[in-house]
């Protein structure tokens, strides 16, 4: 099937939203009505739950959001939501990447996209870190309603401290969050690896493209992320094994063949050798989830 994309620049509700770069809407059936299907955005999307619950499923994994609990999307991330209680309240924050002008806050969320996004895809604040966030949601809202060239960049600002201060909230949780030495090596890992597993395999091409050994890729993959480099790459590869089987309606012969694998018999040995089962059981598996 063909996987639904929602676009930011054709979501309009207002005039003034063909010159705005993020959205703010209360979390209610008219403005989650697109949600409930498997889809894909090209924008970062926060869900702030302030009373009731609505589940929301990213790639395979559901989650179950309450009262205190917000979620951050991020682009291409395959998700949909349901069950969505009577007395849901909240807000929801549309908004496209070009906010990142801070390369410190680009790369730290980079980071999370690439390998780490859920460790903000649900997250649970104290309630003092709520109401304190939840502030500045409204804040943005007001100026989204009533924009002016001012107020936009003020927007702007009030979103990155938004998620300044999230990020803050769980500090010392995940360790890229607080680890310094070798950061940037494994941010570069990382994106390198979006980008390139499905040609490229080996911890030897990813250490040489960061000019550092594989010993030493290792350490850093390792130290901030508990796999080492070489399950990082299979965990990618099986990742877009699992998007295909789900949203695609391509054979195991193409899924095969698009993924760089010699013949559909090495994709299902792949397969077998990491999770015990072959890509049909696999595809029957996660089709029972995402069906349940």
């Amino acid at each position: 099937m063909d996987l639904k994309r929602l676009e930011i620049k054709k979501n309009i509700r207002k005039v003034e939203d063909k010159n705005l770069s993020f959205r703010v809407f209360d979390l209610n059936t008219a403005h989650i009505e697109d949600y409930q299907q498997p889809h894909k955005n090209d924008h970062f999307c926060i869900i702030i739950v302030e009373a009731g619950k609505i589940d929301i499923q990213i790639e395979e994994k559901i989650h179950f959001l309450n009262a205190g609990k917000i979620s951050i999307i991020f682009p291409e991330q395959i998700h949909f939501t349901s069950s969505k209680s009577e007395d849901l309240k909240g807000k929801i924050i549309l908004f496209e990447e070009v906010l990142f002008c801070s390369d410190i806050l680009k790369n730290e969320l980079s980071a999370y996209n690439v390998n780490l996004s859920a460790n903000l895809n649900c997250t649970a604040l104290s309630n003092e870190e709520f109401e304190q966030g939840l502030a500045l949601v409204k804040n943005i809202q007001s100026i989204y309603n009533n924009p002016s060239l001012v107020k936009k960049e003020q927007a702007r600002f009030y979103i990155k401290v938004f998620l300044l201060g999230l990020i803050e909230a769980i500090h010392g949780q995940h360790p890229i969050l607080h680890q310094k030495t070798n950061q940037h090596v494994y941010i570069g890992f990382k994106k390198l690896l979006n980008q390139q597993f499905k040609s490229e395999r080996t911890v030897q091409y990813y250490a040489s493209k960061l000019t550092i050994t594989p010993k030493k890729l290792n350490e850093i993959s390792k130290k901030h992320c508990g796999e080492t480099a070489i399950n990082a790459i299979h965990n990618r590869i099986l990742t877009e094994i699992k998007r295909q089987l789900l949203f695609s309606d391509r054979s195991h012969k193409e899924i095969a063949f698009d993924l760089g694998f010699s013949s559909p018999s090495a994709l299902n040995k792949f397969v077998r050798a990491k999770l015990k089962e072959t890509p049909t059981e696999l595809q029957n598996e996660l089709a029972q989830i995402y069906t349940a």
